[in-house]
């Protein structure tokens, strides 16, 4: 649908727009890109394993560890034997994973 303009009214002027060429001498500078940390290098078709970080690895031992307990009943003071058993259980499984063909 077309709209008819009367000779009185005028077009409404357009914004110009910025030149990217031409800044205020005010303006801040683009602060400066930060390099890229240099990547492992690996080979095209072995697959990408997440990283255990230190919080993951305690949340690992702690649902062994209280898997443990829950398998002796809770009985109290067995604890400590829990987590070390646990702690070393985990290390195992991440040591062997480490060590797995990629």
């Amino acid at each position: 649908m077309a709209s008819r303009r009367t000779p009185e009214s005028k077009p409404s002027p357009k914004p110009a727009a910025k030149s990217a060429a031409v800044e205020p001498a005010s303006a801040k500078p683009a602060p400066a890109k930060r390099a890229a940390a240099p990547r492992a290098k690996r080979s095209a078709d072995a697959p990408l394993r997440p990283a255990v970080t230190p919080d993951m690895r305690r949340g690992m031992i702690a649902e062994s560890a209280y898997l443990r307990a829950e398998r002796r009943g809770f009985a109290p003071g067995h604890e400590d034997e829990d987590w070390l058993a646990a702690e070393a259980e985990v290390d195992k499984l991440l040591s062997a994973d480490a060590r797995a063909p990629q």
